[in-house]
């Protein structure tokens, strides 16, 4: 059959069989007889990263594609470096980014080094980034005194990087050890490089008991163990000859920086986060387009603290990472109602807003951190604490020893769970020892039922991916004792995600879980199984869900089991409605939410029809909760949809207004819409969610924070977690200083398609007109007899000579004494002496007179309109639609967007990777002598203070002084 599928150059068909019959041999014969085989490798690695349940064989296959992508003439280090992160070797990753900088002779090197670090922290854990860090570290030479101003901060980089937390990673024996086979393959230049790449046996300097273990062939230059290879002499550049490269040589004076230093460094930058974290900020407060008027019209018609609740999460939702808290500042009145628990929640959305704000993070949440004052409320103090976790998210290296002293110190349960909370998400996948035995202490000597909960939450986060034998067992064993259901939850997620992406490693585990007779144990075995195989689709998983789904006798693990699906077939989502379509027609309500949810975390962002066909009947269920899990999951499918992509996202729009306004609807089904409506607009309307990075990686944040978010029917507080889930949707250009230049994308579609909704027009209140008083006809005919009974007696005093100038001085004096009368009453009295001898002809004309104005007024009217149309077709035939737009660096780019970008071929700059990724693009410059024009930074201000000052006045005019003054 192989020699067959060869012979008729099927090789996708034969590598297929390769991997199930597990013949490596097969597999390389088919990648290099193909005669595409850039191309032929990248399917390979997609399979492999997609279908392949077994680590172990995955390793194997991942090694033989890195063997075969550094044998191309031009070696894909983006790719190469891909592969490492799944092979857990960062000290390859750290010899390949330390190539790149130090050498020349590989072109577009030094972008090709800053985009596959952008790539990197996009895809890889902290622990890993970490350690490459440290590694490259360990090459450099002390920072200079005088860096170089127009550096992205390297030196400020370069400290961070050597003072990481300390770590005790290698405590698990799993962690200790690398795959037996993981050798590292290095080939030497063929066109006569003599420099051996830097690569080491053995430990790489590493704080703590950390040990990077680096793997070598036969053909790479042997290193000492515990050494890292120093940079060798750069042919193409003649400073790198300078005997200053030696460490035993002492200078007088501080040498200048190195161009393969800065590069390090730089590269060291955008490893620590801090670039890409600024970049994503900047673009989220320039393209702030959060519609106010939809909060205050919530806000205006909520009643309940639920609803209070919701609307606050909501606000924090929508201006995530905007730096926006207008609506709070406008409405402190309103958001003084907030009391207890959901102050917590309200000083806790304050972190989503400033999401990025990391320097100034501490000054923003001051007031609301604890301190010494017997006014201050440990809610608000908790909820701060939780939103510095959430500002520092995956990247708090810098304020875990401030949360962890705060842990310490703080004896309030309340300020402890806010505690352990943002400590969780700040050392997330650290696999740091020291936190999570503070986190542990904190979980079992308080033995506390607040404290616990986000304890073992925050241990599963700390050590997420990591399988620790040891934390496993002391997890599971503390969750069997307790008698606490709330430290059961916490510790359920938290097992769970100590087998993150482990697959059929897992399995073990999950069949104990699954068979104990404890159902807060079978829901932690549903979760286990949900991030366990996340994204692989594997069959033997999702039968497992299936027929928990349908025999388990709880209904939380039945909602946990079919909620789970959503995970493991995200990478597949028109999958998704087939599979839950039945579920969501169950009996069971608990059912029917969980198929809701699956479909909003399997097909978040894709706007798929087939998922919202599904869902319809869930909005009108007669459960509350299924309508709110209704509500979400269409909110979370149809994120960064417009009416001209999906022709149902106005329809749901105006369904969560509908539902959020109505005082008849249930407070569950109207926390749900409130929330809905946050999420369609999320972070200013710049962010999707999605499980899969840019690269084809798992999204660890965005599974963490979809899981948690599932827990807000036990907690609200952890609706917080969704915003662990949003990914900008931006492309942003930098060159090789890693700045923003002036250019263009060319978007090949209508602007309309993909333009921003338009902004709800605020309600204007209707002003009561003035109705004329009515006259009916009897009082007239009366008054109109009593005037001409009244000129008749004068008649017959007077001459008819006299009679006639009488009449008139008595209309003018008659007009005269009544102008104080009504109008109607005027006339009518000059109509009657004029000679009208009765009421009724008045009355026929009046009608005449009407009907005729009536006529007049509707002519008018339609002439108007007629004029109003022909003036819009005019407009529409002078300015028609153009079929293209084009869009400026940074821009917003939806996800289905992409696919009809276009860049110009005449522009100076290329980018490295194709423009259909988006993203962060690293750009090649074809003119690299002509200056560049450059984007200016934004200068991210801190409300309430920054804006305070105002512009600074101007300075006096100039005078001349004297003494007599």
């Amino acid at each position: 059959m192989f020699e067959r599928c060869l012979s008729d150059r099927r090789y996708k068909q034969a590598i297929g069989i390769a991997f199930e019959t597990r013949r490596v041999d097969i597999l390389q014969r088919a990648i290099h007889e193909s005669g595409d085989i850039p191309g032929m490798l990248s399917y390979c690695q997609k399979v492999t990263l997609s279908v392949i349940s077994s680590p172990g064989f995955r390793n194997t296959v991942l090694k033989v594609i890195v063997k075969a992508y550094k044998e191309l003439e031009v070696p894909d280090f983006i790719s190469i470096c891909q592969c490492y992160i799944f092979l857990d070797d960062a000290q390859s990753v750290a010899a390949v980014l330390q190539r790149l900088a130090c050498y020349d002779d590989i072109p577009d090197n030094v972008v090709t080094g800053f985009q596959i670090a952008f790539d990197l922290y996009e895809s890889a854990s902290q622990q890993f980034l970490r350690r490459i860090m440290e590694a490259i570290a360990s090459i450099l030479p002390s920072p200079p005194p005088s860096p170089d101003t127009s550096a992205a901060t390297p030196a400020n980089t370069a400290t961070a990087a050597t003072q990481p937390a300390t770590d005790k990673t290698q405590k698990s024996d799993v962690a200790e050890a690398k795959p037996e086979e993981s050798e590292q393959e290095q080939k030497k230049d063929e066109e006569g490089e003599t420099r051996a790449t830097a690569e080491e046996d053995g430990k790489a300097a590493e704080t703590g008991d950390s040990k990077l273990k680096p793997k070598a062939d036969e053909e790479d230059m042997e290193v000492d163990e515990g050494t890292v290879e120093q940079p060798a002499p750069n042919p193409t550049n003649p400073e790198s000859h300078d005997p200053s490269h030696d460490q035993s040589y002492v200078s007088s004076e501080p040498e200048p920086e190195k161009e393969w230093e800065r590069r390090l460094r730089f590269a060291q930058n955008i490893l620590s986060g801090k670039l890409t974290i600024s970049l994503h900020q900047e673009f989220l407060i320039r393209n702030n387009h959060t519609d106010l008027q939809i909060l205050k019209n919530t806000k205006d018609v909520s009643r309940g603290s639920i609803c209070h609740n919701s609307t606050i999460i909501a606000n924090g939702l929508m201006h995530y990472g905007t730096t926006s808290d207008t609506l709070l500042r406008e409405n402190l009145e309103w958001l003084k109602k907030a009391s207890n628990w959901a102050k917590f929640t309200a000083t806790a959305s304050l972190g989503l807003v400033h999401w990025g704000h990391e320097k100034e993070a501490l000054n923003l949440m001051a007031s609301y951190l604890p301190k010494d004052s017997a006014n201050s409320s440990p809610y608000a103090e908790g909820g701060g604490l939780y939103a510095i976790g959430l500002i520092h998210a995956n990247h708090g290296l810098k304020v875990m020893d401030y949360l962890a002293n705060e842990l310490r110190s703080n004896t309030s349960e309340i300020v402890c769970h806010g505690a352990c909370l943002g400590l969780g998400l700040a050392a997330m996948g650290t696999a740091n020892y020291d936190i999570y035995d503070l986190l542990k202490e904190n979980l079992m000597t308080r033995d506390d039922a607040v404290v616990g909960e986000a304890a073992g939450l925050a241990m599963g986060l700390v050590m997420i991916g990591n399988k620790s034998t040891d934390s496993l067992e002391d997890m599971l064993n503390y969750a069997r004792d307790t008698q606490h259901e709330k430290i059961q939850r916490g510790l359920a997620l938290g097992i769970s995600m100590l087998w993150y992406g482990q697959m059929d490693e897992a399995d073990i585990l999950i069949e104990e879980l699954c068979r104990d007779k404890d159902p807060l144990l079978r829901r932690s075995g549903m979760f286990t199984v949900a991030m366990a195989y996340c994204g692989s689709g594997n069959n033997g998983a999702i039968r497992r869900l299936l027929h928990v789904a349908v025999s388990d006798v709880d209904n939380d693990v039945r909602r946990a089991a079919v909620t789970g699906l959503g995970f493991i077939l995200f990478r597949n989502p028109e999958q998704c409605p087939h599979v839950v379509s039945l579920l969501s027609e169950s009996f069971n309500a608990h059912v029917r939410c969980g198929a809701a949810m699956a479909l909003g975390i399997s097909c978040a962002g894709t706007g798929n029809k087939e998922a919202l066909a599904v869902i319809d009947p869930l909005l009108k269920d007669s459960i509350p909760f299924v309508q709110q899990a209704a509500q979400i999951a269409s909110a979370m499918i149809l994120i960064q949809h417009t009416e001209a992509m999906n022709s149902r996202v106005a329809g749901f729009r105006q369904h969560y207004a509908k539902v959020s306004a109505d005082k008849l609807e249930d407070s569950l089904s109207k926390f749900g819409a409130i929330l809905a409506q946050g999420i369609i607009d999320a972070g200013g309307r710049n962010v999707t969610i999605s499980l899969q990075s840019r690269t084809g990686h798992m999204s660890m944040k965005t599974a963490v924070g979809l899981l948690v978010f599932c827990q807000f029917w036990y907690w609200f507080p952890f609706c917080h977690f969704l915003s662990l889930a949003f990914t900008p949707t931006a492309a942003i250009g930098l060159n090789s200083d890693l700045k923003m230049p002036k250019l263009t994308f060319r978007s090949n579609a209508k602007p309309s398609l993909y333009a921003y909704p338009p902004p709800l027009e605020e309600e204007k209140k209707k002003e009561r007109e003035k109705v004329a008083t009515a006259v009916l006809s009897v009082t007239a005919k009366a008054k109109a007899r009593k005037k001409a009974a009244g000129s008749e007696s004068m008649d017959v005093e007077t001459s008819g000579d006299k009679k006639e100038a009488s009449s008139d001085k008595m209309d003018t004096a008659s007009t005269t004494q009544t102008a104080s009368e009504p109008e109607e009453n005027r006339s009518e009295d000059l109509e009657t002496t004029s000679g009208k001898p009765t009421g009724e002809d008045m009355e026929v004309e009046d009608e005449a007179k009407a009907e005729g104005g009536e006529e007049g007024g509707e002519k008018k009217k339609q002439e108007k309109e007629a004029g109003g149309e022909g003036e819009g077709k005019e407009k529409e035939k002078t300015e028609p639609e153009p079929d293209f737009q084009i869009l400026s660096n940074p821009a917003r780019v939806l996800p289905q967007q992409l696919n009809v970008l276009s860049w110009d071929e005449s522009d100076r700059y290329r980018p490295l990777k194709p423009i259909t990724v988006g993203g962060i693009l690293m750009l090649k410059n074809s003119d690299s002598e002509a200056p560049e024009d450059l984007i200016e930074p934004l200068k991210v201000t801190v409300p309430g203070r920054d804006e305070d000052e105002g512009p600074e006045p101007s300075p006096p005019e100039p005078f001349e002084w004297s003494e007599d003054m």
